[in-house]
């Protein structure tokens, strides 16, 4: 089962509960945000034509979108949901507010918004294919391992939860789905 590999956190402390987070964020975003998008870049260097304006704007907003996101994400965890994004120190509260709110993934899509920010600064053809196949596994790891698990640990409340707010897209307006 899949319960089995996730571990409510039994941390109190907030402040411990942060730095719990912030450790694995740095990790998670030393090795998918910055090792492998490099050495994708490395693999295949071929450049990718873009308008500089494009590069700098485009690559600059998605970053500080996602970093931005990803930050509130992990507050929220250690505030409301007394846990972290790691699997073996989970949130023990089903977290449905703040960015949670508008999207059932604001950290993975937070994640993705940074990669493909990487993408858009670099133009390069191997970062490129890196978040194609890193938005790929994002939404299949979503799908086929967090969710189901959320079902499990939280049953209907998590039903009821996927029900008012969309995976991916934010609603354009109040009462509409993915």
């Amino acid at each position: 089962m899949a319960s089995r590999a996730v571990r409510p956190s039994t941390t109190q402390s907030t402040a411990a509960l942060w730095a719990k987070s912030l450790l694995n964020a740095f990790l998670f975003f030393c090795m998918f945000m910055v090792t492998l998008p490099w050495l994708a870049n490395w693999l295949l260097p071929t450049p990718v034509p873009l308008p500089s304006w494009l590069q700098l704007l485009g690559g600059g907003a998605l970053f500080l979108i996602g970093v931005v996101t990803w930050i509130i994400c992990l507050d929220i965890f250690s505030r409301r949901g007394r846990g972290t994004p790691f699997l073996l120190d989970a949130p023990r509260n089903l977290v449905t507010t703040g960015p949670f709110a508008v999207v059932r993934n604001p950290i993975m899509a937070a994640e993705i918004l940074v990669v493909w920010a990487e993408t858009l600064y670099f133009s390069g053809l191997g970062i490129f294919l890196y978040a194609v196949l890193a938005t790929i596994a994002g939404h299949l790891s979503v799908v086929y391992v967090e969710e189901p698990e959320l079902r499990e640990r939280f049953g209907e409340q998590y039903e009821v939860y996927c029900q008012r707010v969309p995976r991916w897209c934010p609603r354009l307006r109040p009462g509409t789905r993915e």
